[in-house]
């Protein structure tokens, strides 16, 4: 395997696998780093001694209403101080928390909540609307709790709804060992019922060493996030922060005109991106709030190769892509002194990665195909989806994780993201990469985002369609967008479809949802390249 560098395993003596859990990283670091502030979020602020006695309050707190070792607390809850209240309070007492997407709804709400077995709901009273059309007779529940005031009475439900009540009385921190359930993180359910990934103490300990060596995060620095503490990125961020004697600062959700504000405010000197996110932020005219700021360095996976020069000339900030997953860990890492813009870096010290076709069989450098991973660590990757041995199986077939992106790696050892296998287009028998099209789009000066996806045809095949996002002020027509595409990709990839559009489907943190724009599919807006009459040079 290429790999760029010896990992700094410092941190695995402070930390030996017995000490690898939630309770003891917080007392141990409480330890040292007492008096500095751990964690903020809004007007909350908690110094590392305070987040422990949050920590074993709230756990008193849950075993008082019924909650014991390995029983599962489920939480909806936006960036607000209760839902690492209630994430460590759960994890001090051995018992598990449930983060749910705040967008949840209906029937994926139901599974999640019955899937889990959650015992206990606690709802931010912002998401009350989401309580609607469940049937809480299927459900496990006991009660549930609100953070803050709804704006009006929820309705009646079969089972108790009070407010979170105070947590006074400490519990003792249970004794747990490096592989026992920590939280259990809700995959998108895309093609299927969203699994719930079974996440150990110890992943998140190998996160925060792995990310932090990364980052190059150091003691007294501020790591801000606007992404969703419900989402493993924002999680890992917390445990980067507790591990490195840093402080994590999350924002309430991501903001294009907030963004370099709230960097200043907070004194940030790390953050925390998505993709989609850096064109969105360069679509806007430059100001000084974009160099007002002492941030040298983001986490931005996924980010396409011709942004981060412009990115960190216009603010100052390095953008450093890598590859991970909510099943899996940091497992490609660029660095500062060591990028390759449009990769996602190379394969970090202590994990396997290959590259196989549909027999599990390893392709050669250049060629496309499945990634699949394993990881020296003891329960540094997660250790199956909850109470779904099938799926677990299935993506743990040969002993090697599946992750179900398509990636190439190239002879020197970086890897390139080139899609998601069920994102992947088949058009008359040629397989396209709908990631590589959507690199060619926002290289377009007018475009600030594009998405493609499949269609199907009046001859029941899919066809290749763009939607496309312009930037403020900007113009193009549609056949533009194709004569753009042309000498810069094959022929049977350009879009035969295109339209422009004021905004994509995300999920909370930023990500297209693609499906949604399959269920769509084309529109009475929607220009076809055929009927136009435009022929393409081949």
């Amino acid at each position: 395997m290429l790999q760029t560098r010896e990992l700094d395993l410092t941190l695995t003596k402070a930390f030996p696998p017995e000490r690898r859990n939630v309770p003891d990283m917080l007392r141990m670091q409480a330890a040292q780093y007492g008096d500095r502030t751990l964690f903020a979020c809004g007007e909350t602020r908690w110094t590392y001694a305070e987040t422990v006695d949050i920590a074993a309050r709230t756990g008193g707190l849950l075993a008082a209403h019924g909650i014991a070792r390995g029983d599962r607390v489920a939480i909806i809850c936006g960036n607000k101080p209760e839902i690492m209240q209630l994430v460590l309070g759960a994890a001090w007492i051995g018992a598990v928390s449930v983060p749910i997407n705040a967008a949840s709804r209906g029937f994926q709400l139901q599974h999640m909540l019955g899937n889990s077995g959650a015992k206990i709901l606690a709802v931010d009273a912002e998401f009350i609307e989401a309580l609607e059309g469940l049937d809480f007779s299927a459900l496990p529940l006991e009660r549930i709790w609100l953070i803050g005031t709804p704006k009006a009475a929820p309705a009646a439900k079969p089972i108790p709804i009070d407010a979170l009540p105070p947590a006074t009385v400490a519990a003792p921190a249970a004794t747990i060992a490096p592989g026992d359930l920590f939280t259990i993180l809700y995959t998108s359910g895309t093609t299927g019922l969203s699994k719930g990934v079974c996440c150990p103490h110890a992943q998140y300990f190998w996160w925060a060493l792995y990310t932090g060596w990364q980052l190059g995060v150091r003691a007294g620095d501020v790591l801000h996030t606007p992404l969703p503490l419900f989402h493993t990125n924002a999680l890992n961020c917390f445990f980067q922060a507790l591990l490195h004697g840093a402080t994590q600062v999350a924002e309430p959700k991501f903001s294009v005109s907030g963004f370099w504000p709230a960097l200043e405010k907070s004194g940030a000197t790390v953050t925390y991106l998505l993709g989609a996110m850096v064109p969105m932020l360069l679509s806007r005219a430059p100001s000084p709030a974009e160099k007002a700021h002492k941030v040298r360095v983001a986490l931005a996976p996924g980010v396409p190769g011709n942004y981060h020069a412009e990115f960190t000339e216009r603010t100052g900030v390095v953008l450093l892509d890598g590859y991970g997953s909510t099943e899996s860990n940091l497992i490609m890492a660029s660095y500062v002194d060591d990028r390759k813009p449009g990769t996602m870096g190379k394969l970090v010290p202590g994990m396997e990665a290959r590259i196989v076709d549909d027999n599990d069989e390893e392709v050669p450098d250049g060629t496309p195909g499945e990634l699949i991973l394993r990881c020296d660590h003891p329960f540094g990757f997660a250790t199956g989806y909850f109470a779904m041995p099938e799926k677990t199986v299935e993506a743990w077939r040969n002993l090697w994780l599946h992750t179900g992106d398509r990636v190439v790696r190239d002879a020197d050892g970086y890897y390139r993201f080139m899609d998601r296998m069920k994102d992947a287009i088949r058009r008359r028998g040629e397989n396209i990469s709908s990631f590589e099209v959507e690199q060619v789009l926002i290289r377009h000066p007018a475009v600030a985002l594009a998405a493609i996806f499949p269609v199907s045809s009046d001859l029941a095949e899919d066809e290749v369609m763009a939607a496309i996002i312009l930037k403020d002020g900007a113009t193009a027509t549609e056949e533009e967008m194709v004569r753009f595409c042309e000498g810069k990709m094959s022929y049977f990839a350009i879009p035969r479809f295109v339209e422009f559009v004021d905004s994509l489907p995300r999920t909370e943190n930023g990500k297209v949802q693609k499906f949604k724009l399959r269920e769509r599919g084309r529109t009475a807006a929607t220009w076809d390249r055929e009927k136009a009459g435009v022929v393409l040079k081949r």
